[in-house]
């Protein structure tokens, strides 16, 4: 893998030299297009020019070595020059040609290709290259609708097609970089975002994830990224089968589950984006204003229907719209018409419209208190059929509130086509975000803040590798071993042990759980008797159930039990050991209520994940019932998990369900490890 300090060369060029004619006829093209001041050297053995530039017969002829190369020949000659590159000292190259890692019969090319390269770095291959806004370096070939810059974010796509297309948004979102991975054969995408961070012009950086493949290389970026102060968020594909299936197809990358993406991504302070419009807003949000240094948001509109969309829109975010204080109500008050209610989000009405000098004071009172962002909702009107003179007083207004109180501020547009991209360019000179759509604000303004609430948290630490060694036999434990195995690291067991009909067994005067061991689903299999107190209910049930699996366990039965919950690690491919939390018992899968976290874990992880639950409050005591004790449910899901931690090497599945519990205490009620033994 080459380190990040060695790409400078390739992604930073003085000199490029471009192989192959047809794309490569328009990779000339567009670097010349865009004013790259540095040397275009075309190579080609049958032309004596390629886009008006003289052309090379070989890398041989060149008159110096180059830091950047695009190569668009087939598969084996672009070994051949990589080969030839690598011993001339090049800086580096972008691989074309596809029929590598993603085909059936590319990875002994694949092979060779690295092989070729050495210590000189490769992009690809099976990509388009990139696209350097701040420097004009376009390696790129075929058209893109990016212009020139002097700071903006990075954003990073293992598709060349998706990146051409976010190349044309019309929201004025500055582009510093537009860089494609590709197959991501010697470099990956986290590599190539984490390479971009010595550049002061970068402000942030947006990658679009199919695979995650070494999530080592992701925790270094995150480190890497929180220590410059540069935010980073992300779009994942791969949340349903049918994309996981599409992606192993394109670049042979796996994909991962995506309760284990989340987990993944939150872990590192990283926010998952769902939709592309709501990923160009969130970067437009952090190019301009940066992380949030919290969640409180003022709206402001001249309709009450719009002030009601804001509101609305913010539910299922962690936003709030706090209310002002008297004497800041005041404040605002006294720059409006008395009709207008003071509240938040506010509806100033349109009594001053067109008055640029009292929308202003108007807006620099409310935004004044200190809201981490505060949001004025702004539609213009279509230019072809309209006129949007009546606007500028308003825009004027903004730009002067802002002026005034340095307060993060944002335009919002209620649908995106209702902010022109000449209106945005303006609004981010002057310190302002425009945001395109209502919606796609909302989501860009919780991601910004997660970033402010993840930098001001420990860093964390890396994930458990992921070192699955399958050298013996694929074992179910039954419940009584699990149990015996769990007890061993600290998880409450209650007192019981494995029985048979006619054995000499003496029942307590306390109820009994009594169950057939060797059942994964026993509620189903009517495999359970709970409440037995006398020696013959005792003797009945274990005569019952010992017909039914493989022996029968007979434990103190669990009283007192306030909320059960489920405990569950599995391994994913692409993260490694999943601890997952949530509402168990026999309403686990009618519920759906989990949270999923990554190997290792603390107990304040496991405690805001407790919190998280849409069942917390029973936890915490339900319309007067009474309240779970959490510290006992706290440690032994850390016990779970350090057995977990233990049996990395070994463990496939591990499932306690229900984790009882109580007033005082809590208990495994049932307990399954999966796992590989000699």
């Amino acid at each position: 893998m080459a380190e990040p300090s060695r790409l400078s060369r390739l992604l930073r060029p003085t000199s490029v030299a471009v192989i192959g004619g047809g794309w490569g006829v328009e990779v000339v093209e567009q670097v010349r297009k865009a004013g790259f001041k540095g040397d275009i050297w075309p190579v080609h053995p049958r032309r004596d020019t390629v886009a008006g530039l003289p052309a090379f017969p070989d890398l041989d002829a060149l008159p110096g070595v180059p830091d950047a190369t695009w190569i668009g020949v087939n598969r084996d000659a672009t070994i051949d020059a990589v080969r030839r590159l690598a011993k001339r000292g090049a800086g580096g190259a972008v691989c074309f040609a596809s029929g590598f890692g993603e085909s059936d019969d590319g990875a002994a090319r694949n092979a060779a290709l690295l092989d070729a390269a050495g210590d000189m770095p490769i992009i690809g291959p099976n990509c388009y290259g990139l696209l350097n806004y701040l420097d004009g370096a376009m390696l790129w070939p075929d058209q893109h609708g990016g212009v020139r810059c002097d700071s903006g974010v990075v954003i990073l796509t293992q598709s060349s097609n998706m990146a051409i297309n976010l190349t044309m948004q019309r929201r004025g979102l500055p582009i510093a970089y537009m860089l494609t991975a590709g197959n991501q054969a010697q470099i990956g995408l986290a590599a190539l975002a984490e390479a971009v961070l010595d550049d002061p012009r970068v402000t942030a950086i947006g990658l679009h994830v199919e695979g995650v493949g070494d999530p080592s290389a992701f925790e270094a970026l995150a480190t890497a990224a929180r220590a410059k102060r540069i935010p980073v968020v992300a779009i994942k594909v791969g949340r349903s089968a049918q994309a996981q299936v599409a992606t192993v197809s394109h670049t042979a990358s796996l994909a991962g589950s995506d309760a284990g993406s989340r987990a993944f991504f939150r872990r590192l302070g990283i926010p998952l984006i769902e939709s592309l419009p709501a990923f160009l807003e969130t970067l437009k949000l952090l190019h301009v204003q940066g992380p949030l240094t919290g969640r409180t948001l003022l709206s402001m509109s001249c309709s009450g229907g719009e002030a009601s969309l804001m509101a609305d829109a913010a539910t299922g975010h962690d936003l709030t719209f706090p209310p002002f204080t008297a004497a800041q109500a005041q404040t605002v008050k006294a720059t409006l018409n008395p009709l207008v209610t003071v509240a938040n989000p506010l509806d100033y009405h349109t009594f001053s419209w067109g008055d640029q000098g009292a929308m202003a004071d108007t807006f620099a009172s409310a935004i004044a208190p200190g809201f981490d962002l505060s949001m004025l909702v702004l539609d213009f009107p279509r230019d072809d059929r309209c006129s949007e003179a009546a606007w500028n007083p308003a825009v004027a207004a903004i730009i002067d509130a802002h002026r005034r109180t340095s307060a993060p501020t944002a335009v919002v547009a209620t649908l995106p086509e209702l902010m022109p991209e000449a209106r945005a360019v303006d609004f981010m000179a002057a310190g302002v975000t425009p945001l395109a759509g209502i919606e796609e604000a909302l989501v860009a303004a919780d991601a910004a803040a997660t970033i402010g609430d993840a930098w001001q948290a420990p860093a964390p630490v890396p994930i458990l590798p992921n070192t699955l060694t399958p050298d013996g036999t694929d074992t179910v434990l039954d419940e009584a071993e699990s149990k015996r195995r769990l007890g061993g690291f600290g998880v409450p067991i209650p007192q019981g042990t494995v029985v048979a009909p006619g054995d000499d067994f003496y029942s307590p005067p306390t109820p009994l759980a009594i169950k057939a061991l060797g059942i994964a689903h026993k509620t189903e299999a009517n495999a359970v008797r709970l409440g037995a107190c006398t020696a013959a209910e005792v003797e009945a049930d274990i005569a019952a159930l010992a017909t039914l699996g493989s022996g029968v366990l007979v434990e103190a039965m669990i009283e007192g039990g306030v909320a059960e919950l489920i405990v569950g690690v599995s391994r994913d491919p692409a993260y490694g050991l999943l601890l997952t939390i949530g509402a168990g018992g026999v309403l686990t899968e009618l519920l759906s209520d989990t949270v999923t976290l990554l190997l290792p874990v603390t107990v304040p992880e496991i405690e805001a994940a407790l919190n998280s639950l849409k069942t917390a409050p029973v936890l915490h005591g339900y319309r007067g019932k009474p309240a779970a004790d959490i510290d006992a449910a706290v440690a032994a899901i850390a016990a779970i998990a350090s057995y977990a931690e233990a049996h990395g090497d070994t463990l496939l599945e591990l499932d306690v369900n229900p984790l009882i519990v109580c007033e005082r205490g809590a208990f495994a009620a049932d307990a399954l490890i999966r796992l590989y033994e000699a």
